[in-house]
């Protein structure tokens, strides 16, 4: 591949070629391979490139590749990898073409330099991400894969509408700093806002990547959101507004993850806690800030692709995923087990695991620019997120009370994928320096001084403390088979009634209407009828119903030409 400059996505597309065409037996393989050779490619590029050409006399740039870009790049063809490996024992071709395709459009995404390639990418990560959803084949899956491909496609509509009105107003389509300065700029921020799963723009995600397949959402976990963040990144690094929309983020998912019984919703509330911490970073807005939003997006692939893995391969070998039917699993899955607890670590910060070392830059960046009670919502973030998934997700799944299920330990390129995860969490942790060394930004930040130890140890112990005294007393909520609703309450309880009393209300206007015009139509009948009978004006024989037709027909015409 030296020497040959190819697009970042193309490989992958033809990846999905090759997966579509090939056989069942080597369509893994074949695919590993070309995220490989993808990656080499990548490699040789040249650190600052650009591609520039011209459309309808719009200048564009298809490709643009700067630190910020790279090390999302490198980052989706980790994640690629892991994922590749970790869906090896799977031989449905729907899936295995969907995430070629999706991936790749994650890497067109990160690499446009304008607006327009950007929304070309954006659309075909919400066409190709979706057959993931549907390829659980449930109907469950199928409403879950709807609502999530209208939430996408209305990011998309908006995007092209900021996009349109954004070249009209600045007269190029160049990707780089937007700002919050325009009706255009607003339109993108708010569909770059609904794919970082905002608050009350969130429950696409909470509502469709438990209903994906145990493979799938693992591709799902890695691409959609991170990309989001990218452009959150690019388009409106210092904009306040999201420090507070983060802080919210951060904080609203903890009380329903707690509640919620489904582990891989729990994992799904978890990953909009995360993106919080990263828009946090975003919008302060300084070089520190930036770092370690880019450097948490980073790491959060990594160890929440590793929790998403350990359910996955739960739910593969049991069939279940709720926490009430779980439980005891460390005898016939230690493996997992294992390597659960490391990501667990790893998402709830623990010194010498990957979390650490983003997010106290994060942290700290929010201490030096004065947010003050911002920091303070981030360090109950922080012991919230050891609850829900650094305690929950592995005590309820693999230790709890026994639920006596014995099955198999987790397949070998599961196991295999999952211990990639965890080795990479593991390094970033102890050598945090070779992820600061691609970094948008130089840094010469240093994780381990004795004050963020000390703070995160401290905050880490009296987290466990307290989970430990809420369970011996009973006051832990528990693990129940229920279904927890929080802003999709809206649309799954009153927007359905309204929908129904407004189509009652309808039908009932129709039939009223039409049984007036039958009684007309009667009426009209008899008086002519009687006409007829004595020798009137109206001799001939003709439908008197048709006529009455024809005239409301008439009348119902004028009246919409009237109103158009």
């Amino acid at each position: 591949m030296v020497g040959i400059e190819l697009p970042p996505f193309l490989l992958f597309y033809l990846g999905a070629v090759i997966a579509l065409l090939g056989g069942a037996t080597w369509r893994g393989p074949a695919m590993i391979v070309v995220i490989i050779l993808s990656a080499l490619n990548l490699w040789q590029l040249p650190a600052f490139y650009g591609l520039e050409t011209q459309l309808m006399g719009m200048e564009l740039k298809p490709i643009h590749i700067d630190r910020l870009s790279l090390l999302f790049g490198y980052l989706f063809h980790i994640a690629a990898f892991i994922s590749v490996i970790y869906s090896l024992h799977v031989k449905d071709k729907m899936q295995q073409v969907a995430a070629m395709l999706y991936a790749g459009s994650a890497l067109g995404a990160v690499f446009a330099g304008d607006l327009l390639t950007l929304f070309v990418f954006w659309e075909m990560l919400a066409v190709t991400s979706v057959f993931l959803i549907w390829a659980g084949r449930s109907d469950k899956a199928y409403s879950a894969g709807m609502r999530y491909l209208i939430a996408q496609v209305i990011s998309g509509m908006l995007l092209l509408v900021g996009v349109i009105l954004y070249y009209q107003h600045q007269g190029n389509l160049m990707f780089s700093k937007i700002g919050l300065d325009s009706v255009a700029s607003w339109f993108i921020f708010i569909a770059f806002g609904i794919k970082c799963a905002f608050p009350f723009f969130h429950n696409w995600l909470t509502d469709a990547y438990p209903e994906a397949t145990p493979t799938g959402t693992v591709f799902l976990s890695a691409f959609t959101t991170k990309v989001a963040v990218y452009a959150m990144a690019r388009g409106f690094p210092g904009t306040e507004m999201l420090v507070y929309i983060g802080a919210t983020m951060a904080c609203f998912p903890i009380f329903f993850a707690v509640i919620e019984n489904d582990l891989r919703r729990v994992l799904a509330y978890s990953l909009i806690n995360q993106i919080g911490f990263m828009m946090v970073g975003i919008g302060i807005g300084t070089e520190l800030g930036i770092n370690g939003a880019v450097a948490h997006a980073f790491n959060d692939v990594i160890f929440k692709g590793l929790l998403f893995m350990s359910m996955g391969a739960v739910l593969y070998r049991t069939g279940r995923i709720n926490g009430s039917e779980l439980g005891g699993l460390y005898k016939s899955m230690p493996k997992t087990a294992v390597l659960c607890i490391i990501g667990a670590a790893s998402i709830s910060a623990f010194p010498l695991f990957s979390g650490f070392v983003s997010k106290s830059m994060i942290m700290s960046a929010a201490l030096k620019d004065n947010f003050d009670v911002v920091w303070l919502l981030l360090l109950f973030a922080s012991a919230g997120v050891f609850h829900h998934a650094g305690i929950k997700i592995p005590y309820f799944a693999f230790f709890a009370h026994d639920s006596g299920i014995r099955c198999k330990e987790a397949p070998w390129n599961m196991l295999l994928a999952m211990s990639i995860a965890a080795a990479l969490c593991l390094t970033i942790g102890i050598f945090p320096q070779l992820l600061y060394q691609h970094l948008p930004f130089a840094t010469d930040y240093s994780a381990y001084d004795v004050s963020h130890i000390l703070t995160q140890t401290q905050l880490l112990f009296f987290s466990a403390l307290a989970f430990v005294w809420l369970n011996l007393k009973g006051m832990y909520p528990p693990e129940l088979p229920s279904t927890n609703l929080d802003v999709d309450w809206l649309y799954r309880r009153p927007l359905p009634r309204l929908l129904n009393a407004c189509g009652r209300g309808c039908l009932y206007i129709d039939q009223t209407a039409r049984n007036s015009i039958l009684k007309l139509g009667h009426a009209f009948e008899d008086r002519l009828a009687n006409l007829h009978s004595s020798g009137g004006i109206f001799s001939r024989t003709i439908s008197i119903s048709s006529m009455v037709a024809w005239v409301v027909t008439l009348l119902a015409v004028l009246l919409v030409f009237r109103f158009i």
